[in-house]
Formats: C-alpha cells, structure tokens, sequence
C-alpha cells in the first residue's frame, strides 16, 4: 500500500475526528495545546468541505497554518481571561502562615530555629529567643520561615 495514495484519499471526515481527538486527548495532557491543534483540525475539516478540490498537500499546510495560528491566539486569549483566585496561596502552604503568631517550643540559636504548627516542622530564620516566647512570620525564603519576636 503506498503511503502517498492513503494521504489522498482522506475526506473532511478525517479532519473532523481528529479535532475530537485532539480535544479529548487535552483531558489527559496539562497544559492547553492539543485543543487548539484539535480546533486547527476541525476548521481543516471544514474547510475542506467547502473545497473539497484540495490535495493532502495543501490541507497539511492549511492545517500547519491553523495550528500555529490558533495555539498562539489560544494562548494570548487565555493570558487576557486569567481568573483571579481566591485563595492565591492555596498551593504555597507556607505563605498561608504569614502573620501568624507561634510559641517556640525550642529556642532559636545562632539565627535558626524550629516551630512546629500542627504537625509540621518548619525550619525558622531570626533573633535568638528563647524557648516559650512568641514569634510572628513575617516571610518566607523557600521552605524557611522568617520570623521576629512578636509583640503582645
């Protein structure tokens, strides 16, 4: 079977189940890219339904055109309909801390510490203070709480 004459003999049709395919397959990929290809296909699709004369040749270019076209303005369009979360730091656990106030369970010596709130460890960064005094979070620096003796 030659590859060339299975090239020519695909239909609008093609295109069409391709697009579906593609989108479906973004249910399983991150990122927002094989729906913009399946958008590509499907307008390939279509457009070869209205000129059903085109050669594989051009409906590859077409398609290539379209993919490019429609991931970048994919792109830029979701980049301009950003949502704003509610909750920004749901995915920074640390910074959820920030401004809280803790009892040092251990002093801080040297600069570094450890607090434990709940049932975590934090590593913490700041004056040395003894055992029993309050401390407040004022930052964070990766995975290390900044804190500064708090006041009552």
């Amino acid at each position: 079977m030659d590859p060339l004459t299975t090239l020519s003999d695909l239909t609008a049709w093609h295109w069409l189940v391709l697009g579906v395919l593609l989108v479906a397959l973004e249910m399983l990929a991150p990122g927002v890219v094989f729906m913009w290809l399946g958008v590509a296909a499907a307008i390939t699709g279509l457009a070869f339904f209205a000129f059903p004369a085109m050669g594989w040749e051009i409906q590859f270019l077409v398609f290539a055109g379209l993919s490019i076209v429609t991931v970048i303005a994919g792109r830029m369009w979701v980049k301009r309909h950003q949502t704003v979360s509610e909750q920004p730091n749901l995915n920074v656990r640390g910074a959820q801390y920030i401004g809280r106030k803790f009892t040092l369970a251990r002093p801080i010596e040297n600069g570094s510490g450890v607090i434990v709130v709940d049932d975590t460890r934090w590593k913490i960064s700041g004056p040395d203070l003894a055992a029993g005094n309050k401390v407040t979070v004022t930052a964070l620096d990766g995975q290390i709480f900044i804190v500064e003796a708090a006041e009552d």
